[in-house]
């Protein structure tokens, strides 16, 4: 069972930086797609930025500019660099794979979507 990890959230004053990380881990799987969602309260969860297995990267017009999506394969994690951030890009954010994985019990390989549990990011004076 594939499983996600989310790590670098925090308390950042408004125009400051954080990094978030996303750990992949257990089973044998081959990622597709990776991205990063955000919930904020009382919202419904917005994707924020994708980034394909070719490297080719999409953002939301909110903070495109200001967020950088990347990924390391050979160790399993994503990131999102998030600069210059303001007080509504708090929320709580949640990474999500889509990848070609295998089952060990059923043996049989699939498309399977992940979330991680989400790491709260609250900008504020």
């Amino acid at each position: 069972q594939v499983q996600l990890v989310e790590s670098g959230g925090g308390l950042v004053q408004p125009g400051g930086s954080l990094r978030l990380s996303c750990l992949a881990s257990g089973g044998i799987f081959n990622i597709n797609t990776m991205a990063w969602y955000r919930q904020a309260p009382g919202k419904q969860r917005e994707l924020v930025a994708t980034i394909t297995k070719d490297g080719t990267t999409n953002y939301a017009v909110s903070v495109k500019g200001r967020f950088t999506i990347s990924k390391d394969i050979p160790k399993y994690t994503g990131y999102l660099q998030m600069n210059s951030l303001r007080p509504e890009d708090t929320a709580v954010y949640y990474c999500n794979v889509k990848a070609f994985a295998f089952v060990q019990s059923s043996q049989t390989w699939g498309d399977y979507d992940y979330w991680g549990q989400g790491t709260q990011v609250t900008v504020s004076a």
